[in-house]
């Protein structure tokens, strides 16, 4: 299988961070995740080849499914548990069936890297009604990130949260392009901005 299909993304996000898990709960039609646990992202393209993982995932293991998003091009999903070693397994369970390494996934890009000070009232308007997540408040700054593939954007946003006292205001982690929204006031967003960039250009994989 792994000749036929491209591994986009596979990152296991060692544990989720309280406001990306719930920004995913308020987006994930599957099973919720909660803050504390383990999860991995996997997305292949094409698409339909992510149905056949998630199968040999749920089997094998007790992970459960969050996201599950199959296109033509694309397809994404997430898993996650309270245990990492769990995790860890399914993850490994995915790599046999696809007949891949780790190493064979795609190394992301960073696409966009952004900072936008002071916001002004109209355009936090806009975008708040745009996201699902936290507000942005006026003269708070914004960190806007892409990379590409998509998926890597979780693994982006989680380690911003750790890394400073912001907000989750977006992200899109399925499509062409993974897509992060931050705010908070400047020096935080800095922080938060060097960690998602340095966690994206930390990962290893094979290039384009």
């Amino acid at each position: 299988m792994g000749k036929e299909l491209t591994l986009r993304t596979y990152i296991f996000l060692d544990k989720m961070q309280p406001q990306f898990a719930a920004y995913q709960a308020t987006v994930a039609k599957g099973y919720l995740p909660v803050s504390g646990m383990a999860s991995i992202y996997v997305e292949t393209a094409p698409g339909m080849p992510i149905n056949r993982v998630t199968d040999v995932a749920l089997k094998q293991t007790n992970v459960r499914p969050a996201e599950l998003i199959v296109e033509r091009a694309f397809g994404l999903l997430e898993i996650h548990h309270e245990s990492q070693a769990e995790v860890l397994t399914a993850g490994q369970a995915i790599l046999d069936a696809l007949g891949l390494k780790e190493e064979e996934r795609l190394k992301p890009k960073v696409v966009t890297n952004q900072i936008i000070k002071k916001i002004d009232d109209y355009q936090s308007m806009i975008l708040n009604r745009t996201w699902r997540g936290m507000m942005i408040l006026h003269d708070q700054s914004l960190f806007i990130m892409e990379t590409q593939p998509s998926g890597y954007i979780t693994f982006a946003a989680n380690e911003a949260e750790k890394a400073a006292d912001i907000s989750i205001v977006g992200i899109r982690a399925a499509g062409a392009f993974g897509r992060l929204y931050i705010s908070g006031w400047e020096a935080d967003v800095q922080a938060a901005a060097e960690a998602a960039t340095k966690a994206i250009e930390g990962i290893k994989g094979t290039e384009w």
